[in-house]
């Protein structure tokens, strides 16, 4: 056990004296080194005290008689944990890399059934129908019956929330659900200034994750893997022979703006 005698002429600050206080610790702690074998013991560092009536202060990490009054109180730890070297603080990994992604085959017939309705909602939105049937491709497969493990529901995969958002009353009503999507496609195109990667983070992740990843493509897998499987979609289907299937640009009144990676763009 330990103890420290201060006299009343003593003038400390509050750092001297948590100094103090530190070495009471650390002393008491050396002159337990005997135990020390029995690291699943634990220990505290409480501190005990008196002012006598020549105003000398007494501390100790232990009362000594029953004048010593408690001043701090610590929860007890073990031992191996009080001795633990400090945690090692491991950089952030890297975000992985934007995954390869292949075209995902989706029968003609089924594209076919929403082409003239993705074709006007493209026209009205002044959106190309080919990033349309990219991303319908992507979140729903043509499904407009597909709803999400997180909720997502309807050929675009809104989220209730942002169906509502966006003025949709039906979800489930496929051009109530392509009208929704389009909407938020034109907002996340003014919000990110047509940068195609952070507008389909944005509509897999939210607009609030790519803002907190610093304006940058999360580093989320699923996102990392949904960015360029649209983007090769869109590819495939703005390609020569994809007017049939897709409405064509002409279709829907919009002519495409490249940028230096040739990514659709909203035209105003």
């Amino acid at each position: 056990m330990a103890s420290i005698s201060i006299s009343r002429n003593a003038i400390f600050d509050g750092l001297q004296l948590r100094s103090m206080f530190d070495k009471l610790i650390a002393s008491s702690v050396l002159l337990a080194m005997p135990a020390m074998c029995l690291l699943s013991a634990p220990c505290a560092a409480d501190i005990w005290g008196y002012v006598d009536e020549n105003g000398t202060a007494h501390l100790s990490d232990h009362q000594v008689n029953s004048r010593y009054l408690l001043f701090r109180k610590e929860a007890p730890r073990p031992l191996a944990e009080v001795f633990a070297p400090p945690p090692i603080v491991m950089e952030k990994p890297p975000a992985p890399p934007l995954t390869a992604a292949r075209v995902i085959p989706v029968s003609p017939a089924v594209r076919a059934q929403f082409a003239s309705m993705i074709a006007k909602v493209a026209r009205e939105h002044k959106l190309e129908p080919s990033l349309l049937h990219a991303i319908v491709t992507v979140e729903s497969g043509f499904d407009p019956q597909a709803k999400s493990p997180a909720g997502a529901i309807g050929l675009m995969q809104l989220m209730p929330d942002t169906a509502a958002r966006f003025g949709v009353k039906d979800i489930w009503d496929p051009l109530e659900n392509l009208q929704g999507g389009a909407r938020y496609l034109r907002y996340l195109m003014k919000l990110f200034k047509d940068d195609m990667d952070l507008v389909l983070a944005a509509y897999n992740a939210g607009e609030g994750a790519v803002m907190q990843a610093g304006n940058k493509i999360p580093n989320y897998a699923e996102t990392r893997a949904y960015v360029p499987s649209v983007l090769t979609q869109y590819e495939h289907h703005k390609g020569p022979g994809a007017a049939g299937a897709t409405g064509g640009a002409s279709a829907a009144g919009t002519t495409p703006v490249p940028n230096n990676r040739d990514k659709p763009v909203m035209i105003r």
